[in-house]
């Protein structure tokens, strides 16, 4: 599987955000989807529309991704 890195810092490491705040590390493919790091862990109720970069700054849509 082919990962999607940051615009900014070129890391492959992401987490999104669900409404409590609460964080989920991911990562996203080469057609864009994302994906959990532990297969075990549900990304239901979490906001697929912005990814966090774990090594700066950068955030924004995973489309946006390198």
């Amino acid at each position: 599987m082919k990962k999607r890195k940051c615009p900014q810092c070129d890391i492959y490491s992401f987490y999104i955000l669900n409404n409590k705040g609460e964080s989920l590390l991911v990562y996203v493919d080469e057609n864009y989807n994302i994906i959990s790091r532990n297969p075990e862990e549900s990304l239901y109720g979490y906001n697929l529309d912005t990814v966090y970069c774990l090594g700066c700054s950068w955030k924004g849509s995973p489309k946006s991704l390198r």
